[in-house]
């Protein structure tokens, strides 16, 4: 069942245990056979991280290029490759990598390109990547400050793509032979499924509302003609709404019947139940909120963004924060 609209949300306060600190504009974590791994956006560095909490670099992405919101982005893990989303130059694009050696001596093998030609930007990258239920690659591409583009299916910016781990279209893809699976985004940046199969798609508005979208094949989301529950015939209406000073929301994960929401200018992790009527659960007090996934162990692992030149560092920032399940 899809969440009911809501813009507004009940204070529920957890305590997270602090495991990792002292990152550099960190954007994303996945994990490998349980190992995690950090992506840093400036540095363009992959990061492993032991049980203590202490980072060691696998590899340098060289050609991220760390300017504005352009960098080394969403990465994600499937058979032992890692795949990231970075910007170099004028484009976005996707590539992959072999992961060798052991916890404690990653490295990384050479670049394979997945995907590239997606138009870049200072702003509005998107650069959330996953693996579906479906074995498919799916990611987020923003505008590039290019609004119309979000509305022009040849287009890559401003859209959800689905392909698979070798950049080719899927043969049940929404438009035959295009890796467009939704369109009219403006700056999407979090894609997790529920047990059920359902996309969830967190995306960044402009000035009125920042949306939790629940995603059809061949669906057409809006921007730039409405932002947020709009009612227009043509368009689908997002399923939460949210100002964006009180959001801003980037990475999400569905986990224990919820969708958790890591906000970056709304500073809190927001969760938003999936059966209950309406409402929705927030916690904060740590600054800037750029990810959270769920660990091998059922947890949640969120990732602070204080160090990204529009937050307010503290000495140990950036972190990594972990709650327990049902927090």
């Amino acid at each position: 069942m899809s969440p009911a609209p809501s813009t507004s949300g009940t204070a529920a306060p957890a305590t997270p245990a602090v495991l990792a600190t002292g990152l550099d504009a960190p954007w994303s974590i996945a994990f490998r056979d349980g190992v995690p791994l950090v992506s840093e956006r400036d540095s363009g560095r992959i990061l492993e991280l032991n049980a203590e909490g202490s980072s060691r670099e696998v590899g340098v992405i060289a050609d991220a290029a760390g300017s504005g919101e352009g960098g080394l982005l969403g990465i994600a893990v499937q058979d032992g490759v890692l795949f990231t989303y970075l910007t170099a130059g004028r484009e976005n694009r996707i590539e992959r990598r072999d992961l060798t050696g052991t916890a404690g001596a990653l490295a990384l093998g050479p670049a394979e390109t997945v995907l590239d030609g997606i138009p870049a930007g200072r702003v509005h990258n998107g650069g959330r990547i996953a693996f579906g239920p479906d074995g498919m690659l799916y990611a987020t591409t923003g505008d590039a400050g290019d609004r119309e583009s979000a509305q022009d299916r040849d287009s890559l910016s401003g859209k959800i793509l689905r392909m698979t781990a070798d950049g080719a279209a899927p043969g049940d893809n929404p438009f035959p032979g295009s890796l467009v699976y939704s369109y009219g985004h403006r700056n999407p940046q979090g894609i997790a499924w529920d047990p059920d199969g359902v996309l969830y798609a967190s995306e960044f508005g402009q000035d009125t509302w920042d949306e939790l979208n629940v995603i059809e094949p061949g669906g057409n989301y809006g921007w730039p003609e409405v932002e947020g529950i709009a009612g227009e015939a043509g368009f689908i209406d997002p399923v939460q709404q949210w100002t964006p000073e009180d959001a801003s929301p980037s990475g999400i994960a569905v986990a224990n019947g919820s969708v958790y929401i890591a906000n970056l200018r709304g500073e809190r992790l927001r969760r938003v139940p999936l059966q209950e009527p309406a409402g929705a659960a927030e916690s904060g007090g740590y600054g800037r909120l750029r990810d959270v996934v769920e660990a091998p162990d059922g947890s949640l692992w969120v990732l602070t963004n204080n160090t990204d030149g529009r937050g307010k560092p503290g000495p140990d920032d950036d972190r990594i924060l972990r709650l327990s399940p049902g927090s």
